[in-house]
């Protein structure tokens, strides 16, 4: 395993200049075009057998060993956010309003580089190594759903993936058995009222003021209604409504998520949110439209190769690094691919204040220490090459 570390070592200024590369040329979910045919043409290139077009915009290679034994999926992802850069980087995105806010460029020139590692050692390898390359995490219905139903995980026994994480410092790496990310869902409501004049508010029927009414009252969903040894979150995350000073709002729209780690809460939830939003629009004489879409399910790691993923990434790296950590209430898409097969998720810490890798994912001046890309490279290959010997 040695060997295979140090040639990652090796390629690391290599993944440092694909991660710049796609930094600069991010594109948004589900209109990924040149991403995936860099991806594409860069395993070709590698002489891995590649499948363009998987679920849509999805790119899989398979890397086959010479020595028989099991199929082990790595996963990255690849699009980006409409987010303005403020980074200053010198590899800025040069797409107005795009860029790589949550380090899936990242992802991708890991995942890449140990391709091009594990191709060069295939004649020691066991079994199969497959490369999703996966679009459009970041928006749901996101393309995970589609990969799958077109195919990427057919005969995979195993899937491991990871993010790149500032919220933990780097070197650190965290794990956790069981659910580990949240149910990501999204939910808007339009009050409908009735305007008029600002100075006769007893004709009319506010809608800011019931559509405030309605956001105040939302937070006792989770407060009151909520097991408290169980965890929501309900956020509003948009109200918009009105218009001049002096004219009272016909109606008010809100939008916002809501986030869970079981069923049974998230119905909950979505039950109680409504008889909120109905009792507070009624009682001040105002009708309402409530949409609820379910995003991405929680995801919930296995717990088998969660203890195997945990030994592996403890063999390799220093002990009092690899952390179990609490539940994020972040989501992702990966929780469908779990659905599926065994598997874990876990965080390769990249957060570094001294280079101003500091900033909270999806902010404007976000970016991550690249020198974690190195580590999660390290820990995809352990962790594959682990479950094919056992």
């Amino acid at each position: 395993m040695s060997t295979l570390f140090e040639r990652l070592e090796e390629l690391y200024p290599e993944m440092v200049e694909i991660r710049r590369k796609l930094h600069a040329e991010p594109e948004l979910s589900f209109h990924e075009v040149k991403t995936p045919a860099f991806i594409a043409e860069y395993l070709e290139g590698l002489g891995v057998e590649v499948k363009r077009g998987v679920g849509g915009r999805g790119v899989v290679g398979y890397i086959k060993g010479d020595l028989p034994g099991k199929t082990v999926a790595l996963r990255a992802d690849f699009d980006a956010l409409p987010i303005q850069e403020d980074t200053g980087l010198d590899f800025a995105s040069t797409v107005p309003g795009v860029m790589h806010a949550c380090g899936h460029d990242g992802h991708t020139a890991t995942l890449l580089v140990c391709a091009k590692v594990l191709m060069e050692n295939r004649h020691q390898l066991k079994g199969t190594i497959v490369l999703i390359h996966q679009y459009a995490e970041e928006l749901a219905p996101g393309g995970a759903i589609e990969m799958i139903k077109d195919g990427c995980l057919d005969g995979v026994d195993v899937i491991y993936g990871t993010h790149l994480w500032n919220p933990l410092p780097l070197g650190e790496v965290g794990y956790r058995s069981g659910p580990i990310m949240a149910a990501a869902d999204r939910f808007e409501v339009t009050i409908q009222g009735r305007g008029g004049h600002g100075a006769a508010p007893h004709e009319t029927v506010d809608a800011v003021a019931v559509g405030s009414s309605v956001v105040q009252n939302l937070q006792h969903v989770v407060s009151r209604q909520v097991d408290p040894l169980k965890s929501a979150v309900v956020t509003t995350a948009s109200f918009h409504a009105g218009g001049p000073f002096n004219v009272i709002a016909d109606t008010a729209q809100l939008v916002g998520t809501v986030r869970s780690f079981e069923e049974e809460v998230q119905e909950l939830v979505i039950t109680k949110m409504e008889q909120m939003i109905k009792g507070v629009s009624e009682g001040m004489g105002a009708s309402y439209d409530y949409t609820y879409v379910k995003g991405y399910p929680a995801v919930v790691n296995d717990a088998v190769e969660t203890e195997r993923f945990a030994a592996v990434a403890k063999e390799i790296h220093a002990e009092e690094l690899v952390v179990e950590i609490a539940p994020v209430m972040g989501g992702e898409d990966f929780a469908y691919y779990l659905q599926e097969v065994p598997g874990t998720f876990f965080f390769t810490g990249s957060g570094n204040p001294e280079i101003g890798a500091d900033y909270p994912h999806h902010h404007p001046k976000f970016t991550f220490d690249e020198q974690a890309m190195l580590l999660a490279g390290k820990l995809l290959v352990q962790a594959a090459i682990t479950y094919q010997e056992d």
